[in-house]
């Protein structure tokens, strides 16, 4: 089994309870609770754990430019990359759920072009992403997926 197949939310960074009641919710009705929600979408996003080898999965606000999905990887302006993204550098093979859709999806970090043109776009979906970013000193990383 590969371990993207496994389902499993990391214990050692585990999502606070809203989170994990989203991604409970997700899961179990196939997006139909979860996927809109705080009236933007969302989608869940599984990595592969860099130390471990498991996996755990993510609620993530996101946007789309044809076949392309785009998350923002605020982690709440902490001064680190948030545990998911570090995940994905490491290995890009990411499982994604958008709605009862489930599929597999590589993940890069935007170019510095593609982040330029997508931010507004995306603080535009949230608009305290630009609240993240004031708050932190590092560039919050845009992500792009694709099938």
């Amino acid at each position: 089994m590969h371990a993207l197949d496994v389902d499993w939310d990391h214990p050692s960074d585990p999502p606070p309870g809203p989170r994990l009641d989203h991604v409970h919710a997700y899961t179990s009705t196939a997006g139909a609770d979860g996927h809109l929600w705080h009236g933007v979408l969302t989608l869940l996003l599984t990595t592969l754990d860099r130390a471990t080898g498991r996996t755990a999965r993510t609620p993530l606000i996101y946007g789309t430019d044809e076949d392309r999905l785009i998350v923002v990887a605020a982690g709440y302006g902490a001064p680190q990359h948030p545990a998911w993204y570090r995940n994905l550098t490491a290995h890009p093979e990411v499982r994604v759920q958008v709605g009862a859709a489930l599929f597999t999806a590589t993940a890069r970090t935007a170019t510095p072009w593609e982040r330029d043109a997508y931010w507004e776009m995306m603080a535009g979906l949230w608009p305290p992403f630009e609240d993240d970013q004031a708050r932190t000193a590092r560039e919050i990383p845009l992500v792009i997926l694709e099938r």
